[in-house]
């Protein structure tokens, strides 16, 4: 849902780009699928081929959000590995063809991992085998060689944890509206069991369900990460905390991550024990990781939560983060004893 119409970019200028680079072809169209506060997605046919087409939010929450020109170079880099991801076409890096940058993908027929799940996918080793390949794509991330596929200077690994607090603490007083309850207490208790980081890795920033394609068929296959926008090179451990922290075990409340029936899933230690073995890197502080993302991602969604306070948002999901968040904060201090 959106809070204003997806716009439709020029298409005469748009189709005589793709043409340029692409070569002529019978037949073009594009239509919306996302828009938000999100990057906006659109599907693109051009002749027999199908793309998708990615271009930055007309209003973002935080300046150093959704920066697609970070993407495209990730993506070039990518191409040079294992990493299941969406391949980049072509990049525009200049914003005179449809008013910003973007990035035209290769089209996925799959599906994320979205209720209700396509036939057969729903059966519990189906799902189990969803899981697995969830966490065994993520390792491929975590050990891939960052330098050798041209990505140094594309994050800063020294101090990655120890700023974290500080870094999203700043990024939730450019639009606080409130105070929110235990959010001190968890930050001082991250600032006190900042562990040290076992190695510097490629991080996607957003892993999760939600940012994953899976084949359309059976067997379970996974066939890309997505929405790399948030990627950077810091600690590994936290693309698994932030997929855990959301993860559902039976007897717990529900998770933020409702888009999901989680039922007959495998739970966190067992995924975070195939992680360890694959990446050879120790669980010892999994609790802090899996808080961590707790107190980023109740931050981020308080963005959301201004944005409706202030009236720039009508959005019930929006609205309803003025208990959410304060329950994602309280997950997260549950996280910290419990690990």
């Amino acid at each position: 849902m959106s809070e204003t119409p997806t716009p439709i970019p020029d298409q005469a200028r748009l189709r005589g780009w793709l043409e340029a680079h692409l070569g002529p072809a019978p037949g073009f169209e594009i239509v919306p699928l996302q828009g938000g506060a999100s990057n906006l997605i659109y599907k693109v046919t051009l002749g027999a081929a199908t793309y998708a087409l990615r271009r930055p939010p007309l209003v973002g929450n935080d300046p150093t959000s959704n920066n697609l020109l970070r993407e495209m170079r990730l993506l070039r880099a990518l191409a040079q590995t294992t990493i299941p991801h969406t391949r980049l076409v072509l990049g525009c890096e200049q914003p005179d063809v449809i008013g910003a940058p973007f990035e035209l993908l290769e089209w996925h027929a799959g599906f994320a991992a979205k209720a209700p799940l396509p036939p057969g996918f729903e059966q519990p080793e189906a799902r189990r085998r969803m899981a697995f390949e969830l966490v065994d794509a993520l390792a491929t991330v975590s050990n891939a060689d960052w330098r050798a596929i041209g990505l140094d200077g594309f994050g800063k690994p020294e101090g990655f944890l120890e700023r974290q607090v500080e870094r999203w603490l700043t990024q939730l007083e450019r639009y606080r509206v409130r105070n929110i309850p235990s959010l001190d207490r968890l930050a001082l208790w991250l600032r006190e069991n900042t562990p040290e980081m076992q190695r510097a890795s490629l991080v996607h920033g957003d892993y999760q369900f939600i940012n994953v394609m899976y084949e359309p068929a059976l067997p379970v296959r996974l066939s890309a990460i997505v929405d790399w926008e948030s990627a950077t090179i810091g600690d590994p451990l936290l693309d698994l905390g932030w997929m855990l922290a959301g993860w559902q075990e039976p007897g717990e409340e529900a998770s933020f991550a409702s888009y999901i029936d989680w039922h007959g899933f495998p739970g966190r230690r067992e995924l975070a024990e195939r992680y360890a073995a694959a990446t050879g890197l120790s669980l010892q502080a999994l609790g802090y990781y899996m808080a961590l993302a707790m107190f980023k991602l109740g931050i981020i969604m308080e963005g959301a939560y201004a944005r409706y306070v202030k009236g720039r948002s009508t959005l019930p999901l929006h609205a309803r983060m003025e208990h959410d968040v304060p329950m994602m904060i309280a997950r997260g201090l549950r996280f910290s004893q419990a690990y």
